[in-house]
């Protein structure tokens, strides 16, 4: 992977969509992208997907279960599956 990627951040987001709407308060902003933001998560905890044209896909990804072994104790323990989101862009993204 490319070490010289830039992280893009949630403040970055709200910067950018204020200089895009000057019109627009801050406060209003962060509620939207409160609200779209929790709406992914919640289609996606629903075992949903969420596809935006030209961005990208948003889907559940199960981490299977597996043992591990405390090294102080040598006890041996199991975690259970688990999810996470994952994130598949789209063409015209990695193009850009």
């Amino acid at each position: 992977m490319n070490k010289n990627i830039k992280t893009f951040t949630r403040s970055d987001i709200e910067l950018a969509l204020c200089e895009e709407f000057p019109k627009l308060s801050k406060f209003q902003i962060k509620d939207a992208l409160d609200v779209i933001l929790e709406s992914i998560v919640e289609t996606i905890a629903l075992d949903g997907k969420v596809e935006i044209r030209g961005f990208g896909t948003f889907s559940k990804k199960l981490i299977r279960p597996r043992k591990f072994i405390n090294p102080k104790t040598k006890e041996i323990s199991y975690l259970g599956e688990t999810a996470t989101i994952h994130f598949k862009p789209s063409k015209s993204l990695l193009e850009k």
